[in-house]
């Protein structure tokens, strides 16, 4: 923004006013100030620059810059204060005037007598110079204050910080129930038919006794055990899962502002001093003729 202020004011300088004084020789205007010949130029050098260069090239540009995490560098003209005093008339009137001076250069008498005749020449000669005024006009101070803000630097730094914790509790319940029936079945049949034949083959007496020994020993020697075991298993697991999550999230923002004023005064002073020098030159002649007789 100062770049673009300065390069205004140089560009603006060296084209426009070096062009400007063409005219303002031919004005009569050969001292310059800061370029500025005349009112009508100095006029048209303040509005061109405003109206062209201000509110042309100063402009909004707004420049995203993301070296750092969210950086905005704006660059705004916030104000322009155009204050213009133009044509202060400072009126100096010298009371100079009516300073009148009277001088009397010739007052001649000659006297001549010819015969009877005497004439008398009286010449009265005046000058009157009379300073009618001295005028000074000031005929304008202009002063123009532009205030520019070059830039606004807004940095925007966003920190984010986010904690999870994730807590898991698993509970796993397993109960088994193991059930066991065995059932026993003895046989006998075998045992009860083996003994009757033989007891038939052998005497009654003897059959009995040794048939009640063998059928017993035999019925228990080829007894047939049935064992049905029955087993039930029950498992039962039980799972919990907790999961907390935390979310921290800090912003911070931070602005700059930054305001450069620059000031440009320029004052011209137009001097005019008028004298005017009326001069009056009074003649009297009086001639007095008279005839001595």
């Amino acid at each position: 923004m100062h770049a673009y202020i300065h390069t205004c004011i140089h560009t603006y300088i060296q084209t426009y006013m070096q062009a400007c004084r063409h005219a303002c020789m031919q004005e009569g205007m050969h001292a310059c100030m800061h370029y500025v010949c005349s009112y009508a130029c100095m006029h048209a050098c303040i509005h061109t620059y405003i109206h062209t260069y201000i509110h042309t090239y100063i402009h909004t540009d707004i420049q995203t810059d993301r070296q750092t995490d969210i950086q905005t560098t704006t660059y705004r003209q916030t104000n322009i204060q155009h204050n213009q005093t133009v044509q202060t008339d400072i009126q100096t009137d010298t009371d100079r005037d009516r300073q009148t001076t009277y001088r009397q250069t010739d007052n001649t008498y000659r006297h001549r007598q010819t015969d009877r005749q005497h004439t008398d020449i009286h010449t009265d000669n005046r000058t009157h110079t009379h300073t009618t005024h001295t005028h000074t006009h000031t005929t304008h101070t202009h002063t123009h204050t532009h205030t520019h803000t070059t830039h606004t630097h807004t940095h925007t730094h966003t920190h984010t910080h986010t904690h999870t914790h994730t807590h898991t509790h698993t509970h796993t319940h397993t109960h088994t129930h193991t059930h066991t029936h065995t059932h026993t079945t003895h046989t006998h049949t075998h045992a009860r038919t083996h003994a009757r034949t033989h007891a038939r083959t052998h005497a009654r007496t003897h059959a009995r006794t040794h048939a009640r020994t063998h059928a017993r020993t035999h019925a228990r020697t080829h007894a047939h055990t049935h064992t049905h075991t029955h087993t039930h298993t029950h498992t039962h697991t039980h799972t919990h899962t907790h999961t907390h999550t935390h979310t921290h999230t800090h912003t911070h923002t931070h602005t700059h502002t930054h305001t450069h004023t620059h000031t440009h005064t320029h004052t011209h002073t137009h001097t005019h001093t008028h004298t005017h020098t009326h001069t009056h030159t009074h003649i009297h002649t009086y001639i007095h003729t008279y005839i001595h007789k």
